[in-house]
């Protein structure tokens, strides 16, 4: 089957939006990480090359969330080139996941070979807690959408991309140990991904929870499906931003949410920054 136009344009978008970085920075990221939301302090730890905000990058959508900085910013994190995807885009903004995800493919096409992906959770595992730090083993998509659906174009990934470990079992393995090094309390668990932008009813707590979730979101899931089809080596971490338990239910606002994930930004920016520092180079 021929490539639509659409899957036709998609390439030369990434194109066009790759030569204009590179118009402006000849740096060439190992390591790509997007920043979930209230996390956005690990920016600072960088050593800047350059940042170059969205609005400047052709095809780039622009973040309507007000904890999300809008910029790629390029530079040295841990001995490592890396690019941050300082705020990210949300399918509840009013995006297609084509434009939610067209970031992802555009960080794959600078260089970048390993995705790490943060993000600020509600916490079903009722054995977690506010602050908590949990290391995305698996995802369930209840989007309702899949940011892979229409033709494929096989320059950018395989028709029907595998799922089995779309999370690396070897970072999650040294980020383990990193954590264990710098006495980090982790936890391991299953992310479940929603288009929001509401929170979530009881019914539909128990219902998630039933389905084996430990973590509930409004990001990341369409990421890494791209991430992988794009041939990421991807690892996903979540902050425990409120919990989730349907019998003692309390309201939350995103303020909280926001200010929860700021108060546990700095573990797990140190994380990161030492998890970067221990890997090998990426050629």
């Amino acid at each position: 089957m021929g490539l639509t136009s659409n899957q036709s344009n998609l390439f030369q978008k990434i194109t066009k939006s790759v030569k204009a970085i590179w118009q402006k920075t000849a740096f060439r990221p190992e390591i790509a990480i997007v920043l979930g939301t209230g996390l956005g302090n690990l920016a600072r730890r960088v050593t800047k090359e350059i940042a170059i905000a969205y609005e400047s990058i052709p095809h780039f959508p622009k973040s309507t969330v007000e904890s999300h900085a809008g910029r790629l910013l390029f530079g040295m994190l841990g001995g490592k080139k890396v690019v941050i995807m300082d705020g990210r885009f949300h399918f509840y903004e009013g995006y297609t996941l084509e434009q939610v995800t067209f970031p992802i493919r555009v960080l794959r096409k600078l260089g970048a070979k390993i995705l790490i992906v943060s993000n600020a959770a509600g916490g079903l595992n009722l054995s977690y807690k506010k602050g908590d730090l949990v290391l995305i083993e698996d995802h369930i998509n209840l989007m309702g959408v899949n940011p892979l659906v229409g033709s494929n174009d096989d320059r950018l990934g395989v028709r029907f991309p595998d799922m089995s470990a779309p999370y690396s079992n070897r970072l999650i393995t040294f980020t383990e140990q990193v954590a264990r090094e710098k006495r980090i309390s982790l936890k391991r668990g299953v992310y479940l991904g929603v288009s929001g932008p509401n929170l979530e009813t009881r019914a539909e707590y128990r219902f998630m929870r039933k389905l084996g979730a430990d973590l509930v979101g409004m990001s990341t899931v369409p990421e890494v499906i791209v991430g992988v089809h794009a041939g990421f080596e991807i690892l996903g971490i979540s902050v425990v931003t409120d919990v989730c338990d349907p019998d003692h239910l309390k309201p939350v606002n995103i303020e909280e949410i926001i200010r929860t994930a700021a108060e546990v930004g700095p573990k797990l920016d140190q994380l990161v920054e030492s998890l970067v520092h221990k890997l090998p180079h990426v050629r």
